[in-house]
């Protein structure tokens, strides 16, 4: 990192001494383009020649960016833009922003034009008795002809969100209806019409502010952001306010919900969610999940569809114990509130945590310890390791006579790379257990060398669509190895890349102080490779044995990523397998025939294939009578897949003995260890992982 700065540095006093007096903000703006260049060019893991092949990716990418659902541009503006599609890289090279300020003049000019369309529609009452539909997947609409058909457009979209609002307060009124019959005063279908374009108008406007406040850096940000986004998806451009923003996410200490929340096409979408976190606890907020509204406890909610991510985590953000609502589309494409008492995330709940189960009351023990993430201490000596706590874990579950392991992966988003060495160390004497590649030289290998092993008997590892990172190359290394089996989902989250976080200002020399701040570029420097020689990139770890799952038949992960880098491979390492599992043809026959005729396992593949078809079901109807039977048809097909997980008969699951003594000291410890144990004792993936362990050999 020392190198790569001083390399930058003389860089960049070369640029400053021959640099020309201009004005500040045209030269912050070349030497911003100057330094993300330079250093995209010469230091990304998968450098690219910034040439017309270049410029075409990148002017696709900030078209769509800066107008994804098509609602303000014309097919006469983008053939102005089209001329700059081969020039996106003789722009940069000679710092002109000819086509940026073209694109920042014509989508200005646009927002001003809508903003009188959308007044007008909502001045009054539509008539929802024509049957005609909307198109809501903007990747299947072209750019409009012209502004005739472009205020069409906005017609039947405004109709649309009147329409379904006119929904939900319908479904409100019933709810109350029922629950005060006696003084319910009901409204009308005409009164509940005008109170859901008032709340459209509303949310339109409080939309259309937030354009209207867009300023030069915001917009200069999404074109600069296309631009890196070409070399991958993580690699990001940060403007000195989202670095601050950036900064806060990652300490931890900001007291809220637990989510990360990515910025995508208009969309706030949850990432992630934090173990141990009131959103994690609460348990309704999943990762894919789109927020559409905000509230703060009973108030009305905001909406934040095309919100700046940092305004919408500032209205999410709040002081502990405070309840924040928010309002989200599934992946099913169904509306849900959900309720969230702010809190600071349980830092117990982020540990290891260790069970014994039995398929029933006369099995025998079989040990489980549920890992959220790979955490580690790195600020001070002494701190909890999640290698060393698990294998103070299995050191326990031993002594109490568990013989066979289930590590529970699930959800777990990576962490410590040094842990998971270390953590895979506990189970093969010795050896490789990942590659890291550069952009230069050979991969590094780092290996295993403790040539004690803590457990050596039969061993699952659960893994789902959401284990990333750290998790995945655990998985891949007992699975190469031959000394697990892996249990999950059709494959994990396939995120194999490495990035650092590079401050621009660093960069600059002293000369150059009054441009500063410049923010700050997330840059991808690293691959990950299995022992193997394979990339957990893009295909993540592909388990022994194949669950369903929710989302089995749609696109997650990485995979969904636009720009997302490609799977490769690199020479093996040298290893040789443990050869644990010896009869693995016939745990996934047997696991199989399990799965086909379990009626829970059966209930999710079908509520699988429900959310597939609800996710490209993209055309809706925009009659009433139409409407209101495709949502009462939504409603009743997802009330099948409620609670489909229950109770396990004969499943047993208990906590160790040497833990009792330190959870009855904490009522609150308590609480959660009991809901822990009610949630394993409905979970059909552990038990199924439970049969397939005491068939191993």
């Amino acid at each position: 990192m020392k190198r790569f700065l001083v390399y930058i540095t003389v860089f960049f006093t070369v640029i400053a001494c021959g640099a020309l007096i201009v004005n500040t903000s045209t030269e912050k703006e070349e030497t911003l383009v100057n330094v993300l260049s330079h250093s995209l060019e010469t230091y990304h893991f998968q450098p690219r020649h910034i040439n017309d092949e270049f410029s075409k990716e990148a002017y696709d990418l900030y078209i769509d960016r800066l107008d994804h659902y098509k609602r303000f541009l014309i097919a006469s503006d983008i053939d102005l833009l089209n001329k700059y599609q081969s020039k996106v890289d003789d722009e940069l090279n000679s710092h002109s922003f000819d086509f940026f300020e073209l694109s920042l003049k014509l989508i200005e000019e646009r927002v001003g034009e809508a903003q009188k369309v959308y007044q007008e529609y909502l001045s009054k009452p539509f008539s929802f008795d024509k049957e005609e539909s909307v198109e809501l997947d903007a990747d299947k609409l072209s750019f409009a002809k012209n502004k005739k058909d472009l205020k069409e457009r906005w017609r039947l979209n405004l109709k649309y969100s009147v329409l379904a609002k006119v929904w939900n307060l319908e479904q409100k009124q019933e709810k109350a209806k029922e629950k005060d019959p006696e003084n319910y005063v009901e409204k009308s279908f005409k009164e509940i019409e005008i109170e859901a374009r008032e709340k459209v108008l509303k949310s339109h406007d409080q939309w259309f502010k937030r354009l209207n406040q867009l300023n030069r850096t915001d917009r200069m940000s999404v074109y600069l952001n296309s631009v890196t986004s070409t070399f991958d998806p993580h690699t990001s451009y940060f403007p000195p306010k989202d670095k601050a923003n950036f900064d806060i996410s990652l300490s931890g200490r900001l007291e809220g919900i637990g989510a990360t929340l990515q910025e995508k096409d208009g969309y706030i979408k949850v990432i992630r969610i934090v173990a141990g976190s009131a959103s994690w606890r609460q348990g309704e907020l999943k990762s894919g999940d789109i927020i559409l509204k905000v509230a703060q406890g009973e108030e009305e909610p905001v909406d934040v569809v095309d919100m700046r991510l940092d305004d919408a985590v500032q209205l999410i953000r709040g002081k502990k114990g405070t309840e924040v609502r928010l309002t989200v589309e599934k992946i099913d494409g169904t509306e849900q509130i959900i309720p969230i008492v702010r809190d600071v995330v349980v830092l117990e709940e982020t540990y290891a945590k260790s069970m014994i189960l039995r398929q029933d009351e006369s099995a025998e023990k079989v040990g489980y310890i549920k890992l959220p993430k790979f955490y580690a201490d790195f600020n001070r000596n002494g701190g909890r390791s999640c290698a060393t706590d698990v294998k103070n874990e299995i050191a326990k579950l031993k002594k109490e006579g568990a013989g066979k392991l289930i590590i529970d992966l699930r959800d777990n988003g990576g962490g410590s790379l040094q842990d998971v060495v270390d953590m895979a160390g506990l189970f093969i004497k010795s050896g490789p257990i990942v590659q890291v590649k550069g952009k230069v030289g050979s991969p590094y290998i780092l290996k295993d060398t403790d040539t004690l092993t803590q457990f050596t008997g039969p061993l699952i590892i659960m893994v789902n669509s959401l284990s990333a990172s750290a998790s995945e190359i655990l998985a891949a290394a007992m699975q190469d190895y031959g000394r697990a089996i892996i249990i999950g989902s059709a494959s994990t989250y396939g995120k194999g890349t490495v990035q650092r976080m590079i401050g621009l200002d660093e960069i600059l020399p002293q000369s150059m102080n009054d441009l500063k701040p410049l923010g700050a570029l997330k840059l991808t420097i690293q691959k990950f490779y299995r022992i193997n020689g394979g990339a957990t990139q893009l295909k993540g770890v592909e388990p022994d044995i194949v669950l369903p799952d929710q989302y089995m038949y749609l696109d997650f992960g990485e995979r969904e990523i636009d720009q997302a880098m490609a799977w490769d491979e690199i020479s093996p390492a040298k290893y040789a397998q443990v050869g644990r599992v010896k009869n693995k043809v016939d745990l996934v026959s047997s696991s199989k025939g399990r799965t086909e005729n379990s009626e829970i396992f059966t209930k999710i593949d079908a509520k699988a294939k429900h959310m597939k078809a609800s996710r490209d079901m993209t055309l809706y109807p925009l009659s009433y009578e139409l409407f209101k039977t495709k949502k009462e048809n939504d409603k009743a097909e997802n009330k099948k897949y409620e609670k489909i997980m229950k109770t396990i008969d004969g499943f047993q699951v208990e906590n160790l003995v040497a833990d009792v003594e330190a959870l009855q000291s904490d009522t609150s410890k308590v609480a959660r260890n009991d809901e822990f144990i009610k949630n394993l004792k409905k979970d059909s993936y552990i038990y199924e992982s439970i049969q397939v362990l005491n068939e191993m050999e």
